[in-house]
Protein backbone atom coordinates (compact mmCIF):
# COMPACT_ATOMS: atom_id res chain seq x y z
CA UNK A 1 0.00 0.00 0.00
CA UNK A 2 1.34 3.44 -1.10
CA UNK A 3 -0.09 6.08 1.65
CA UNK A 4 1.37 9.83 0.98
CA UNK A 5 1.69 12.27 3.99
CA UNK A 6 1.56 16.05 3.20
CA UNK A 7 4.64 17.05 4.88
CA UNK A 8 6.31 20.97 5.63
CA UNK A 9 9.82 20.03 5.29
CA UNK A 10 11.07 16.77 3.09
CA UNK A 11 13.13 15.27 6.13
CA UNK A 12 12.64 11.68 5.45
CA UNK A 13 11.02 9.61 8.28
CA UNK A 14 11.03 12.36 10.55
CA UNK A 15 9.58 14.96 8.17
CA UNK A 16 6.43 17.07 9.96
CA UNK A 17 3.15 15.88 8.75
CA UNK A 18 1.76 19.27 7.36
CA UNK A 19 -2.18 20.38 8.44
CA UNK A 20 -3.45 20.86 5.64
CA UNK A 21 -3.10 18.91 2.19
CA UNK A 22 -3.34 21.61 -0.51
CA UNK A 23 -1.00 24.05 1.02
CA UNK A 24 1.62 20.97 1.56
CA UNK A 25 5.46 22.58 0.34
CA UNK A 26 5.72 18.36 -0.22
CA UNK A 27 4.75 15.03 0.30
CA UNK A 28 6.42 12.10 1.47
CA UNK A 29 4.99 8.67 0.13
CA UNK A 30 5.67 5.22 1.58
CA UNK A 31 5.20 2.06 0.07
CA UNK A 32 4.20 0.16 3.71
CA UNK A 33 5.41 -3.32 1.58
CA UNK A 34 8.70 -2.30 0.63
CA UNK A 35 9.48 0.19 3.08
CA UNK A 36 10.58 2.78 0.22
CA UNK A 37 9.78 6.53 0.70
CA UNK A 38 9.53 9.25 -1.65
CA UNK A 39 9.61 12.63 -1.71
CA UNK A 40 7.87 15.15 -3.50
CA UNK A 41 7.33 18.42 -4.26
CA UNK A 42 3.78 19.75 -4.21
CA UNK A 43 3.09 19.93 -8.00
CA UNK A 44 -0.12 22.40 -7.29
CA UNK A 45 0.78 24.58 -4.82
CA UNK A 46 -0.14 27.71 -5.55
CA UNK A 47 -3.97 26.83 -7.00
CA UNK A 48 -6.38 29.15 -5.86
CA UNK A 49 -8.48 28.46 -2.59
CA UNK A 50 -11.35 26.08 -3.68
CA UNK A 51 -9.28 24.37 -6.58
CA UNK A 52 -6.74 22.27 -5.17
CA UNK A 53 -5.92 19.06 -8.19
CA UNK A 54 -4.68 16.39 -5.75
CA UNK A 55 -3.31 14.50 -8.66
CA UNK A 56 -1.58 17.39 -10.60
CA UNK A 57 -0.38 18.07 -6.45
CA UNK A 58 1.27 14.47 -6.41
CA UNK A 59 3.09 14.82 -9.87
CA UNK A 60 0.54 11.70 -11.15
CA UNK A 61 2.12 9.48 -8.48
CA UNK A 62 -0.70 6.81 -7.26
CA UNK A 63 -1.44 6.25 -4.13
CA UNK A 64 -3.84 4.21 -1.82
CA UNK A 65 -4.04 6.42 0.85
CA UNK A 66 -3.71 9.98 2.08
CA UNK A 67 -2.97 10.98 5.87
CA UNK A 68 -3.15 14.44 6.59
CA UNK A 69 -4.36 16.69 9.42
CA UNK A 70 -6.42 19.11 7.36
CA UNK A 71 -8.25 19.04 3.63
CA UNK A 72 -10.88 20.85 2.23
CA UNK A 73 -14.51 19.31 0.94
CA UNK A 74 -13.38 19.56 -2.63
CA UNK A 75 -9.49 17.94 -2.16
CA UNK A 76 -11.27 15.30 -0.02
CA UNK A 77 -14.03 14.67 -2.76
CA UNK A 78 -11.81 14.28 -5.96
CA UNK A 79 -9.25 11.88 -3.56
CA UNK A 80 -11.98 9.78 -2.76
CA UNK A 81 -13.35 9.69 -6.35
CA UNK A 82 -10.06 7.94 -7.61
CA UNK A 83 -10.67 5.15 -5.01
CA UNK A 84 -8.17 7.08 -2.20
CA UNK A 85 -8.45 6.90 1.48
CA UNK A 86 -7.81 9.88 3.46
CA UNK A 87 -6.81 9.55 7.07
CA UNK A 88 -6.98 12.35 9.96
CA UNK A 89 -2.72 12.15 10.67
CA UNK A 90 -1.93 13.44 14.14
CA UNK A 91 1.09 16.48 14.79
CA UNK A 92 3.70 14.48 14.30
CA UNK A 93 6.36 12.70 11.77
CA UNK A 94 5.57 10.71 8.89
CA UNK A 95 7.30 7.68 11.15
CA UNK A 96 4.85 8.49 14.14
CA UNK A 97 1.60 8.87 11.76
CA UNK A 98 2.43 5.52 9.84
CA UNK A 99 2.86 3.55 13.12
CA UNK A 100 -0.86 4.85 14.10
CA UNK A 101 -2.29 4.07 10.66
CA UNK A 102 -0.59 0.69 11.00
CA UNK A 103 -2.55 0.52 14.72
CA UNK A 104 -5.61 1.37 13.34
CA UNK A 105 -5.86 4.72 15.44
CA UNK A 106 -6.14 7.30 12.31
CA UNK A 107 -9.77 7.78 11.74
CA UNK A 108 -10.85 7.70 7.96
CA UNK A 109 -11.72 11.78 7.32
CA UNK A 110 -15.09 12.58 7.75
CA UNK A 111 -16.64 15.53 5.73
CA UNK A 112 -17.43 17.18 9.38
CA UNK A 113 -13.78 17.63 9.83
CA UNK A 114 -12.93 19.12 6.45
CA UNK A 115 -11.66 22.68 6.09
CA UNK A 116 -13.88 25.95 5.78
CA UNK A 117 -11.41 28.45 4.90
CA UNK A 118 -8.00 29.69 5.54
CA UNK A 119 -7.30 32.20 8.56
CA UNK A 120 -5.34 35.27 8.67
CA UNK A 121 -1.77 33.49 8.21
CA UNK A 122 -2.68 31.35 5.63
CA UNK A 123 -3.75 28.48 8.35
CA UNK A 124 -6.27 26.17 8.21
CA UNK A 125 -9.64 27.54 9.45
CA UNK A 126 -11.46 23.90 10.31
CA UNK A 127 -14.27 24.08 11.90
Amino acid sequence: MRICFPVSQEKGWESPVFGHFGSAPAFVIVDTDSGQLEEVTNGDLHHAHGMCQPLKALGGRQVDGVAVGGIGMGALMKLQAQGITVYRAVEGTVKDNLAMLKEGKLPVFSSDWTCAGHGHAGGCAHR
